[in-house]
């Protein structure tokens, strides 16, 4: 390796790589502030508009777009005509490309951004440097990333860089340069000039942006089944408080159906506010709610949680909304959990959770979580949810829609009294977490009966008594939710005879006058919400 480039924004640990690569021999030639830099260290660098013969133009924006930049990162060794080319017209061979882009997310991120100063950021000459070299890969390395220059000082003082490094650092430069892009492409995508009238669509590059900005945390053992691969994947910035900004504290490796099952748990209990519900519990078997409560501490939501279907509780996924405390987790590791989820845990909480080795215990982190913001980023929701179908995808806006009481129609001649209202709420919040068609029997601040996943309303109402049945729970008295609305007034009868005494729903079938008759005829309340939570 005789010259390199480096031209960085970013001028974390340069000086340091500079000098170990002088140290080796090699020919720096930099840029700008770069070349400051490194000579300020007293580095001998040969600034870029020196070797070109054309000087920085336009306050910095042209000022590596020359032929002998680029001639110099994609002329192919060999190839004797390249050689020859380069020979011909005195340009320089150029073995290692140093960038990183200018900051246009950083700058986009801070309050009071304007469209000015985003488009100031926007980096024209670096990736285009970093493209000619990540394309002739085979004779060039190039490094976007401070982390890497480690392990290429490594292989240098070993004999080279070799083939393979090289191949995944032109993968990892040509990552960079599409997650750069796509962030200006989501950026300008989301502005509205005046004059535009409202032309500029507010999403036209999100198909783009689900192929491309994702980062792989890790492989996992196999997906749903033992034949199947699966690796688990992270927004390339994720919100706070999401399932990926965990901390993993003790056990196993996460599985798929872990990762899957954790998610459906954790954003369930996000959804009640400690301060304002109190402590909760949701407890996650096969991506359906099995138990969901509501307590004074993580104890009595746990137990709560727990009583409504204890079978199914076995293995499954436990999320609290609170700091988990000794004495709750003491009742936990009475039973098999596969995952244990908490924003936080006492000292006490984790000897005891320590003995359980197996049990995979993480910690995520509400900050930054705001539960009344209109913005799903800020909540901590995806913005998007993504199916995939034969040769296609299936996009739709995330299903964070929040009914305010305000919103709800009573539309019964009883009118539900103040507990009654509690747990309405409190069902229709779980319901939403719960497959279609989901049928929810409540009481007291804790789920009764639930009914998930059958191909009719009546066969989810049913399952729901009987697992309430089975736990030795009463639904006299209850509050059921259902995530859509009864299509015909048989699916409300069977709950009336459970022992349901207030139902909410959306309405909006065209029997909807037959099912409030039947609700005014069983003498029970019932509450309109004007939105349907299905989850498939």
């Amino acid at each position: 390796m005789s010259t390199a480039l480096i031209s960085v924004s970013d001028k974390t640990g340069i000086v340091e790589f500079a000098t170990e690569l002088h140290r080796l021999g090699v020919r720096l030639l930099s840029t700008g502030g770069t070349a400051q830099l490194l000579a300020k260290a007293g580095l001998p660098v040969t600034e870029v508009a020196d070797m070109t013969g054309s000087p920085e133009m336009l306050d910095g924006r042209v000022k590596t777009l020359h032929p002998r930049v680029h001639g110099g990162l994609l002329a192919r060794r060999d190839l004797p005509a390249h050689m020859a080319a380069l020979a011909e017209h005195g340009v320089t061979a150029i073995d290692l490309l140093v960038v990183n882009l200018y900051p246009f997310e950083a700058t986009v991120a801070r309050a009071g951004c304007t469209l000015g100063e985003a488009i100031e950021n926007i980096d024209i000459g670096g990736p285009a440097m970093v493209r000619s070299a990540a394309k002739n890969w085979n004779d060039v390395a190039v490094l976007t990333d401070a982390s890497q220059y480690a392990g290429i000082l490594a292989e240098l003082n070993a004999g080279g860089i070799s083939r393979t490094t090289r191949f995944a650092l032109a993968v990892a430069a040509f990552n960079c340069i599409s997650n750069y892009d796509a962030a200006i492409s989501d950026y300008l995508s989301a502005i509205e000039l005046p004059e535009a009238d409202g032309a500029v669509p507010k999403r036209a590059t999100f198909a783009a942006q689900s192929n491309g900005r994702f980062v792989k945390l890790q492989d996992l053992r196999y997906g749903e089944n033992p034949h199947q691969q699966a690796a688990f994947y992270r927004d390339l910035y994720p919100a706070p408080g999401s399932l990926v900004t965990a901390q993993q504290l003790q056990g196993k490796e996460l599985s798929y159906n872990n990762i899957a099952d954790a998610d459906a748990a954790w954003e369930c209990v996000k959804g009640f506010d400690a301060a304002t519900n109190g402590a909760a519990c949701v407890i996650v078997k096969h991506a359906n709610p099995c138990g969901v409560a509501l307590g004074a501490t993580a104890l009595n939501a746990y137990n709560k949680a727990f009583k409504t279907d204890p079978t199914s509780a076995f293995g499954g996924i436990i999320a609290f909304n609170t700091v988990l405390d000794e004495a709750a987790a003491q009742a936990v590791a009475k039973q098999f959990v596969e995952v244990l989820i908490a924003p936080g845990y006492t000292e006490g909480a984790l000897k005891v959770v320590a003995a359980k080795a197996n049990t995979r215990v993480l910690r995520i982190a509400m900050d930054g979580v705001d539960r009344q913001s209109e913005s799903p980023w800020l909540r901590g929701v995806n913005n998007h949810d993504i199916k995939r179908v034969g040769s296609g995808l299936l996009i739709q806006s995330a299903d964070h829609r929040v009914v305010s009481a305000a919103e709800l129609k009573v539309v019964s001649q009883v009118q539900p009294s103040p507990q009654q209202w509690a747990d309405l709420q409190f069902a229709w919040k779980v319901a939403k977490f719960v497959k279609s068609n989901a049928i929810v029997f409540c009481s007291g601040g804790m789920t009764l009966g639930v009914g998930a996943g059958q191909m009719s309303r009546i066969d989810s109402a049913r399952m729901a008594s009987i697992k309430a049945a089975n736990a030795g729970l009463s639904l006299q008295g209850s509050a059921v939710a259902s995530d859509a609305f009864f299509p015909f007034r048989d699916g409300l009868d069977v709950v009336c005879e459970a022992g349901a005494s207030c139902v909410i729903q959306p309405g909006g079938s065209v029997r909807d006058d037959e099912v409030i008759a039947a609700a005014n005829e069983r003498g029970i309340a019932m509450v309109l919400t004007g939105v349907r939570h299905f989850r498939h």
